[in-house]
């Protein structure tokens, strides 16, 4: 059975009947397209109509309750608009009202009803109704003076008007009906001013009679009911009321939801159904946390708290009489719009009691609020000062919302709204001048704007973690928490944020508690070949990410490199864009890049939404950032010296840093202590700087080296081939024998991007090739630099090496130049990659016959030893069956010499290939949010559940 629908076990009501009490606001009766489509909801429920219905349901009576005619203006907003012209004198304007109004009403009237007879009847009625408001403003007019009663009494009349225009449109569909109706169903219209009684003295918004509201009831029912022949279903007036003295009175905000809840308490109703224009009771608001969904069930305190928090679909007076009725009537949210979805049901559950995993159900903020802080020494252990200040409060009618105060009495914090800030400050200071005179109250601090973030649910009660969960998520986002309060209920915990930082917020606690995805805007910088397969890479996993980690990845920028003047961003980059650039977008955007004059190009549709935008680095970044997200990440995938030294600046800018530039860390001192300082600017909030594919590529050699060193082992040594390029020149100038059978040629290398279109096909890897054909080839598998002069000269292996001496913290007193000087090259003369001359080719060919004669192979190796504080990178003579002889050309080889291993550690593998090491970048960034986002499972515990094993 769907959450939406009424209790199964039956409920005698008023007349012992079963009656259902069903809502319909302003919305939903604004034109006449509108009351035909309540019209068709009230038959639905009937059974009256529908494909699915099985006939009339004889067990059921309706009451419906129906607000004024909504719209662009409100009827009732137009009402109240003639009795402040009138009291202005101004009878211009009261007269354009009273057109407006009629206009409104009498171009529903000629498209509900074809016969004049309904249509004139309702007609004169409204018309009479209007002469009856000018006789009222008339004495407005005279008095210039806005009486409360007055308002209240022409407020009222869009309801009398709406109510009778449903009530004879229904009776007209019955009578078209008739003959199929064995039903004979009665809609009769009921003024709730003949039966809701309120008594004004009792308190300020009225307090409703109830045994005097029975009273009336039941005599009203019985004169209609021995009117009519068949059943009897009543539609009503929202909204209006009578006070105790029988004049006409109001229920003030929500007046018609708190009808429907009066009514269904008065006929001990099965249920009560508030028809909107949402579909139900949301997480949050939607207009500010995209991903905010329908709550299929939340209990009466959670809706309370919901409400008092924001929320607009259901006031919390409206709840106060199906709860103090037994049993309990359950109140549902629907959509009139969506009458097939089942909305929201308001009972004595909640998801956050049947869902173990789901102890918060939703989150709701109040903006446009001040915190007011009182602090002194003077206040502390003092009895009587919290009295004194919250009685002069409320003597000056101030409302406090919040209220939070440190166990030291050193300070007491309150929140009210911003109008009322000053009123309060100077009720303060007028108070406590004696205390401020004398300095025992030190100061009355106001801050604004501010708002209120609440996290709402029943299931919270006695459960650990969630408030760690709450804070940690608001951390996490960069927000700072002003002020802090929770009930012993549990129910609610109330963080008091910068109304810059409210939406932020907001999105950062529900993606933390699982009720959304936590969005991640991605920029990358560099669209070579790794650049191109990270854009693929994360189209095609995009959605795979959102369901397994529950992040969603949004590409929102993308530059070709960081001297590029123009970039491709999201055309429609506003709040709430689930767009994401694509590879055929940014493939459209560089086709039309040159041709372009302007400074946007708009992409086909069916392509993505996306544009160029002018501007170079600075603008791409400051086009990433977005205030309303806690999650910023950068790919660096170039090799430009000029990009790896905005890392730093990107960092302290909280954007998260994924690269594998080793320009940053491979840089100078200066460079390297920048990045490392600015990882701590914010302390364990600050953004992270993910470098794990800056020496190896896809190979663990970074993350392996950290994981020995944060067990407690202690490395001695490190040594390896770290060059791609230089593995694959020198295992092809001089192979080890049976080199063929090392590393076969096949597909699955090429899926490694070891081939590219079919170069080594025909190459026997156990033949010997000159230097020139070896450099060619590695030049054609892109392998070398787009200059390869920088790999001959040991420009990139150098920087490698600077990386690993940080993370081994001997990188004090040496650069990357130093290692790139004291290194061997295999060819000392400046290179034409393009054109290898016969004199290079008979050195490197003496160098390696030289080793061959001993039965060596030459190979380049790197070490570091940790204990000299030595760093090398050296040409050296290796055995032919030693492993740095037999590792596959374009592959790396590392080996780490620790305390704890009496053999060496080996890490070896295929670096190379733009996709594994795209796929490594994307892995460094996934394990990032993990942490962020939380495991989905026992991160908050309950004590009835905290024995259970995982099923």
């Amino acid at each position: 059975m769907s959450s939406a629908e009424p209790e199964p076990e039956e409920v005698v009501g008023f007349d012992n009947l079963e009656w259902e009490v069903h809502k319909f606001g302003g919305t939903s009766v604004q034109n006449a397209t509108c009351y035909e489509s309540v019209a068709t909801i009230i038959e639905e429920q009937l059974g009256l109509v529908g494909p699915e219905h099985d006939g009339p349901r004889p067990d059921i009576n309706l009451a419906v309750v129906v607000s004024a005619m909504g719209g662009k203006p409100k009827t009732t907003d137009l009402l109240l608009s003639t009795v402040e012209a009138a009291a202005n004198r101004d009878d211009e304007t009261v007269e354009s009202l009273f057109s407006s109004i009629t206009e409104k009403h009498l171009t529903c009237l000629e498209a509900l009803f074809s016969e004049d007879k309904t249509r004139d009847r309702l007609k004169r009625v409204i018309e009479s109704d209007l002469d009856d408001i000018r006789d009222i403003l008339k004495t407005v007019s005279l008095m210039k003076w806005q009486a409360s009663r007055i308002r209240e009494l022409i407020s009222g009349y869009g309801e009398i008007w709406s109510a009778q225009i449903l009530s004879a449109l229904l009776s007209l569909r019955a009578e078209e009906r008739a003959d199929n109706d064995v039903d004979r169903s009665n809609f009769l219209y009921l003024d709730a001013r003949r039966v809701i009684t309120v008594d004004e003295d009792a308190i300020e918004n009225g307090s409703v009679c109830w045994n005097l509201s029975s009273e009336k009831l039941e005599k009203v029912y019985s004169e209609d009911n021995a009117k009519i022949d068949g059943k009897l279903h009543y539609i009503i007036t929202g909204y209006v009321a009578s006070n105790t003295y029988g004049v006409s009175t109001t229920l003030q905000r929500d007046g018609s939801d708190y009808s429907a809840a009066i009514m269904g308490k008065l006929l001990q109703s099965r249920c009560v159904t508030i028809w909107t224009d949402v579909d139900g009771v949301l997480s949050a608001d939607p207009r500010r946390v995209p991903d905010a969904f329908v709550i299929p069930e939340v209990s009466y305190n959670e809706a309370m708290e919901l409400a008092y928090f924001g929320a607009k679909v259901i006031h919390p007076k409206t709840i106060q009489p199906v709860i103090s009725i037994s049993p309990n009537i359950p109140i549902y949210i629907r959509n009139t719009f969506y009458p097939s979805f089942p909305g929201t049901r308001i009972y004595t559950t909640s998801t956050s009691h049947t869902n173990e995993e789901r102890s918060v159900c939703g989150f709701s903020s109040i903006d446009n609020i001040v915190l007011i802080n009182v602090e002194g020494s003077g206040m502390i252990g003092v009895p009587g000062v919290a009295k004194r200040l919250f009685g002069t409060l409320e003597s000056v009618g101030v409302n406090v919302i919040l209220i939070s105060q440190a166990s030291s009495e050193h300070s007491i914090t309150f929140a009210t709204v911003q109008n009322q800030a000053q009123q309060a400050k100077e009720a303060i200071e007028e108070e406590f001048h004696r205390e401020l005179k004398a300095s025992r109250i030190s100061q009355i601090e106001v801050k604004s704007p501010c708002s209120i973030i609440a996290a709402v649910g029943d299931g919270m009660m006695m459960v650990a973690g969630v408030s760690g969960r709450f804070f940690s998520a608001l951390g996490d986002a960069k927000i700072n928490v002003l002020a802090i309060s929770q009930g012993c209920s549990e129910r609610n915990i109330s963080a008091v944020v910068s109304s810059l930082e409210s939406t932020r917020a907001l999105r950062a606690v529900h993606a933390a508690f699982r009720l959304s995805h936590a969005t991640v805007r991605l920029g990358i910088v560099g669209m070579n070949e790794l650049g191109n397969s990270l854009l693929t890479l994360l189209e095609n996993q995009r959605g795979k990410i959102r369901k397994k980690f529950e992040v969603d990845l949004q590409v929102c920028a993308v530059i070709e490199s960081g001297s590029t003047n123009k970039f491709v961003c999201l055309k429609n980059d506003n709040f709430g864009c689930s767009e994401s650039i694509t590879l055929p977008a940014y493939d459209m955007f560089a086709n039309g890049l040159e041709s372009s004059n302007s400074g946007t190009v708009t992409f086909d549709k069916e392509v993505e939404a996306a544009s160029v935008c002018t501007g170079g680095m600075n603008d791409f970044k400051e086009r990433l950032i977005s205030d309303d997200c806690a999650h910023h990440v950068i790919f660096d995938c170039t090799g430009e010296k000029e990009v790896g030294e905005l890392h730093a600046a990107w960092l302290e800018g909280n954007i998260n840093v994924v690269t594998a530039n080793n320009w940053g860390l491979g840089g100078p001192r200066r460079q390297r202590d920048s990045i490392t300082s600015a990882q701590k600017v914010r302390g364990k909030f600050s953004a992270e700087y993910l470098c794990g594919v800056t020496v190896g590529g896809a190979l663990p050699v970074i993350n392996t080296l950290r994981s020995l060193l944060n067990s407690g082992d202690k490395i001695h040594r490190m040594d390896g081939i770290i060059s791609v390029s230089m593995s694959y020149i020198l295992f092809r100038i001089s192979p080890p024998p049976d080199a063929d059978a090392t590393v076969p040629l096949t597909s699955q290398s090429a899926s490694q991007g070891l081939l590219k279109d079919n170069i080594l096909s025909s190459i026997n890897l156990g033949n010997a090739c000159s230097f020139a054909d070896a450099v060619r080839e590695a030049v054609a598998l892109g392998l070398m630099e787009d200059d390869p002069r920088k790999d001959f000269n040991n420009d990139y292996t150098s920087r490698c090496l600077m990386i690993l001496a940080k993370e081994l913290g001997i990188d004090q007193s040496i650069s990357p130049q130093d290692i790139q000087y004291a290194s061997d090259k295999l060819v000392e003369d400046d290179i034409d990659g393009n054109h290898i001359t016969e004199e290079i080719e008979n050195k490197v060919q003496a160098k390696v016959q030289m080793a061959r004669e001993k039965g060596f192979v030459l190979r380049q190796v790197a070490s570091i030893d940790v204990a000299q504080r030595q760093i090398k990178l050296k040409l050296v003579e290796v055995p032919e069956t030693h492993i740095f002889a037999v590792t596959p050309p374009s592959s790396e080889c590392v080996r780490f010499f620790t305390e704890s291993h009496s053999l060496p550690l080996i890490i070896q593998g295929p670096s190379a290939g733009a996709d594994s090491t795209a796929s490594a970048l994307l892995a460094e960034l996934l394990s990032h949010m993990r942490s962020k986002v939380g495991p989905r499972f026992n991160s908050i515990s309950r004590p009835n559940s905290m024995n259970k094993l995982p099923v």
